[in-house]
């Protein structure tokens, strides 16, 4: 994974400046695929089981390694297949990892790769088109708007490198 403090890698969708994107998201994706991510993602933060958990993550197509550890966090409902997670990794609780984001006259979308053996504190945001390299820790509390490279130690808002 080359991973450096890099921008985000995102795909962007105009609409004319008299719109607001947030409205035309049935444009983007089935109401359908939209309620049946909800509704499972709902499930999961209610089950303590984590392999229950990740196996119906997987069926949204969200692609988890083994041994991950996932505690009520809150992912993409429009594009979760955008998400993987490697091996031995964990996402604290109320973090979101966010694969699209609606923004004034359009809206946004990219992938999120989180590498293996990597922390990720509570109530962290991920914004689309992140990786954050193997062995890596963002701490609580952080929002992580660029890539992270391996084994570093990130957080803050914005994020900075704590170590």
């Amino acid at each position: 994974m080359d991973v450096s403090m890099k921008k985000r890698m995102t795909e962007s969708f105009g609409y004319s400046r008299d719109d607001k994107s947030l409205k035309k998201w049935k444009e983007i994706r089935s109401r359908r695929i939209v309620l049946r991510n909800f509704l499972l993602m709902t499930l999961c933060k209610m089950l303590p089981d984590t392999e229950w958990k990740n196996r119906i993550y997987r069926k949204t197509g969200m692609k988890i390694g083994r041994n991950v550890s996932l505690f009520g966090s809150n992912f993409d409902i429009f594009f979760p297949e955008m998400i993987e997670i490697g091996d031995n990794s964990v996402v604290g609780n109320k973090t979101a990892v966010l694969t699209h984001e609606f923004t004034a006259g359009g809206w946004k979308k990219g992938s999120i790769k989180i590498g293996k053996n990597v922390t990720i504190g509570t109530m962290t945001v991920v914004l689309p088109g992140v990786e954050i390299g193997d062995n890596a820790t963002v701490a609580a509390y952080s929002l992580v708007n660029k890539s992270v490279k391996p084994g570093r130690t990130v957080g803050g808002v914005p994020m900075r490198v704590i170590r």
